[in-house]
Parts: structure tokens; sequence; C-alpha cells
């Protein structure tokens, strides 16, 4: 049996000690650096946060409001077209939606839509029926009367109000519910100066790949359409936005049902600017597609109807 003298036991007992205080410390350090370093990415994220709100309150706070203004009636396609188009809303902060629906009221789908998107602070929700003898048929090709004259012409007065008690540069863009927009078309638009109507190419339309103004040093000089190129705008919808104060100098400015086909477009611009006023903007860039939606077949829905069967969409949420 081993025998320790007291300096032998004086020793181990320090080393014990010496151990345990290493430890503790060690303990210690690991804590405080845990501490530390959550601390620190809490206060960069709260930061962060803090910044990039900031950042995007002052960024939408340099920019106009761009009033997009989107006729809408119901049709099988309907919910897909505007869930599309609320994804780009809630991607570009300085957009405010005006939906006009082709009814006596607003539908419960476009509302709940606009809900669920979270956009009913930058939305509004108007209707307007278009007369009986300007509404298409089912056999009417899409081109034959002229469509959503009394949706946009309805939503011009509610702008036309709404800016007058809100002051300051915002634009008007007609945004129809079947083309496809990039962000960075509003990006672009963001640019029309006051006064000023903005024009750009669009893809997919007028049998061509794209429909453009012929710009040079700045200035509008032509067009490319091919498609009655004599026309005073020869330009789709989609491809220009006017700055809202135009059309409060020109109060009576609106769309016509008493128009040649093809010519609403000249129709509203020749009320509120000319060529030469044209302000080019994303000229070699196209950011918006005149897609248009095919219209879906409802054969076999129609089939279950004559059979006394509910629809298929029966207890789905609108």
């Amino acid at each position: 049996m081993t025998k320790y003298s007291p300096l032998t036991r004086k020793m181990s007992n320090e080393v014990r000690i010496s151990q345990r205080k290493f430890i503790a410390i060690v303990i210690i350090v690991v804590i405080l650096l845990i501490y530390t370093l959550t601390r620190s990415s809490s206060c960069d994220s709260k930061e962060f946060t803090i910044n990039n709100n900031q950042q995007q309150s002052q960024s939408l706070d340099n920019k106009p409001i761009i009033y997009a203004i989107t006729p809408t009636y119901a049709r099988p396609v309907q919910k897909a077209e505007l869930t599309r188009l609320s994804h780009v809303f809630r991607l570009v902060p300085n957009l405010f939606w005006v939906i006009v629906e082709d009814a006596d009221e607003t539908s419960a789908l476009v509302r709940n839509l606009v809900n669920r998107a979270m956009l009913s602070q930058r939305c509004v929700l108007l209707n307007a029926k278009t007369p009986t003898n300007f509404k298409l048929s089912k056999r009417d090709p899409h081109w034959s009367k002229p469509r959503g004259v009394e949706q946009r012409n309805e939503a011009l007065k509610w702008i036309r109000k709404k800016i007058k008690h809100e002051p300051g540069h915002s634009i008007v863009y007609f945004m129809d519910d079947d083309n496809s927009y990039s962000t960075e078309l509003f990006e672009e638009m963001s640019k029309i100066e006051r006064m000023r109507v903005g024009v750009w190419p669009v893809g997919l339309v007028g049998a061509m790949k794209v429909e453009k103004p012929i710009v040079e040093n700045d200035k509008v000089v032509g067009f490319n359409s091919v498609w009655r190129p004599e026309r005073p705008f020869p330009i789709d919808m989609a491809g220009f936005a006017i700055s809202s104060d135009l059309f409060e100098a020109n109060p009576s400015a609106q769309f016509n049902y008493e128009v040649e086909k093809g010519y609403q477009e000249s129709e509203i611009l020749r009320q509120v600017t000319t060529r030469e006023k044209l302000q080019p903007i994303a000229s070699n860039q196209i950011l918006v597609w005149h897609t248009r939606t095919e219209a879906s077949k409802m054969d076999n829905e129609i089939k279950l109807g004559k059979k006394g069967l509910p629809p298929s969409d029966e207890g789905m949420i609108i």
C-alpha cells in the first residue's frame, strides 16, 4: 500500500483544485462567447431589418405611385389571371391596383383574392357593366368590338378624384389581366416625367416578336408596327403609361366606343399628348408580353350539368 506524505497530498489537492478552476474558467468563457455571438447576431439582424425598412421607405418615397388599371370579367381563367398579376403587385411596392369588374357589383372571388394576397391596402375594387350592344358574344372574334371601355373610363373617374386630394407625381397604366409583366417594367415606368407619356417595346403582339417605338437621340421618330401603321399611335395598350397630371389637364380625356378597330390606344393618347412629346424608356428591352391566355374548354363541365351532376368545383373556396 502506497503511503502519501503530507506534501504529496497537498500537491494532489492543489492539482485537483487547479483542474476545477480551469474547467470553470473554460465554461465561463464559452458561455460568454455564445452570449456575445448571439447578441451580436440579433443586433445585426435588427439593424439590417431597420436599415432595410428605411431603405424601402426611402425608395418608395422617391417613386411615383403607379395606378394600374385592370378591367376584368367572370370566366374560368379569371382567378388564374388575377393571381398571376397579384404576385407582381406584391413585389412592386409603388403599384396601386385599380380593378374594375364588368358586372353589376364586385364579386366575392375578386375580393377574396385581393385579401389573400394582402393587397387590400393597395387596391380599390370598382364595377362598371358594358352595355349589352357592345358586349361580345361567344361567336364574336375578340377584336370585333371594343373591350374594357366602360371599365377603364370608370377607373379614370376614380383616379381623377383620388389625385385631387393626394397631389404629387403619379402614373396611370392600363394593365390588362392577360399579359405577362416583368417587375423591371415598373422600375422603368417610374422614370416617366410629369406631363409626359412613356412608351416602350411590347413582345408577342401584332403578329411580331416585338412592336416598339423607333428611337433616335432619345426621341420617338416612328414605330415598327406592320398592322395599320397609319394609326396616330400604332402601339399596344401594354406599351405606354401616362403621367396622371395629363388627366387633370385634360378632364374629358377618356376611351370611346365609337372608334375604329385597333384605335383605342390612339384615341386616349391623342387627347393627352403628341408623338413629339413621347418619352421613350427601356427602348432596347422587352419587359411586357401580350401573351393572352387561351380560353379553357369546358365541354366535360357542360356534360356534368346535362347529367344533373354538380359542377366540378362545387365546395371549393372561391
